[in-house]
């Protein structure tokens, strides 16, 4: 890929550090740092020096390629003002970087835990369906009307299995046919956000290959990495398959009449986007359906929000690495910001962010006053047992 008219042609306009529209920085690792060189604008000039030959990459100057969590508000911005991609130079930066063998401690540990045990999490691969226990889950088998690919930090997360259960346990309750992989391994997204492409390559064959195999129709995620991942990276390898984000099913499940409400569930809820199923996927309507068609749900809107939305800082891996965490984090902020627009229940749907905005929660000291659900949580809820 030739990148040099990205790099060359930035303006240093600053674009990247005051996002348009709402005059406030969106960037998370730029929000938290506070240095040019952890936004957009340094980035591209630390990029240039690289290719150029210029500056030999050390550890110090990965992590500022690292702390990058892929939200696109960057292209977001500069595309609409220059038509350059900066994530695409900061995403090449970091595929030359593991290349070259300079990487952070905890990146390195991510990418040979994926490649070792099939999850970022080192844990073996007899623990992937643990999060099932019980609920009479079973495999995938050819017919079914999905295949739920639950994804890593839905089944090896303590806080993610909570949302894998009670997505499994909404789609019985409206009685989908479906199953989940019986070998089930990491989608790759996130592997290929930290520029480990040809490991990207193995998983996403792989599971392509099961799909095929399987004669699976429709994929559906509660992982919006997943979703977008399967959905625009998959078919530049020969996939085919159709992909859905949960809340897209559950839409469909609520217009349908599959999905009965018994219970209201009296809460004030603030919706935060997450980046790669709103600003990478452009979906911003499903999951803002659902939660205004549950019995007394009241829905405000954060003003960083939608297109504009601020990521939680759990993307390129840093759920797991912890690079963006601390004083100043933009999920932090985000909490703070739930918070003071009197919302009782900050919802998601993206099991890194429930993580993320869990964390900062806690950090705030916001618990019994704010809490962090996922839309399925709720949509559960209203169910009833």
């Amino acid at each position: 890929m030739n990148l040099s008219r990205h790099v060359y042609y930035c303006l240093k306009c600053g674009a990247c550090r005051v996002s348009y529209q709402i005059f406030e920085p969106l960037c998370p690792s730029g929000i938290r740092f506070g240095f040019d060189s952890y936004y957009a604008i340094g980035r591209m000039e630390i990029a240039k020096a690289i290719f150029e030959k210029r500056l030999k990459p050390s550890v110090k100057t990965a992590l500022r390629f690292f702390t990058c969590t892929s939200c696109g508000v960057c292209d977001s911005d500069c595309s609409a003002a220059m038509g350059l991609r900066p994530l695409q130079v900061i995403e090449e930066v970091k595929r030359v970087l593991v290349e070259e063998g300079v990487v952070p401690s905890k990146v390195r540990d991510f990418l040979e835990n994926v490649q070792r045990y099939g999850n970022p999490y080192g844990e073996g691969r007899h623990k992937r369906r643990a999060w099932a226990e019980g609920l009479g889950v079973r495999e995938y088998r050819r017919g079914d009307e999905l295949l739920y690919y639950v994804g890593c930090v839905a089944s090896h997360d303590p806080r993610g299995r909570a949302i894998a259960r009670a997505m499994a346990s909404t789609l019985s309750k409206a009685g989908a046919s479906f199953g989940v992989l019986s070998d089930e391994s990491c989608c790759g997204g996130e592997v290929l956000r930290l520029g480990e492409v040809e490991l990207f390559k193995l998983l996403a064959e792989e599971n392509s290959r099961k799909f095929e195999q399987l004669g699976v129709a429709r994929v559906v995620t509660t992982c919006p990495h997943g979703y977008y991942t399967m959905r625009s990276e998959y078919p530049k390898l020969g996939a085919n398959v159709e992909v859905s984000h949960h809340t897209q099913l559950l839409r469909e499940l609520v217009d349908g009449g599959r999905l009965r409400f018994s219970r209201e569930v009296r809460a004030v809820v603030a919706y935060h986007d997450p980046c790669f199923l709103g600003r990478r996927g452009g979906e911003y309507e499903a999951p803002r359906h659902v939660l205004s068609n549950i019995p007394g749900v009241r829905l405000v809107e954060l003003e960083r929000s939608r297109e504009r939305s601020l990521c939680c800082g759990g993307g390129g891996g840093n759920f797991y690495t912890g690079m963006l965490g601390g004083e100043g984090s933009s999920s932090r902020l985000r909490v703070r910001e739930a918070y003071e627009a009197g919302a009782d229940v900050l919802a998601t749907a993206c099991p890194m962010c429930a993580i993320m905005l869990e964390d900062a929660l806690k950090d705030e000291g916001l618990e019994g006053r704010l809490r962090v659900r996922d839309v399925v949580e709720i949509v559960a809820e209203a169910m009833g047992p």
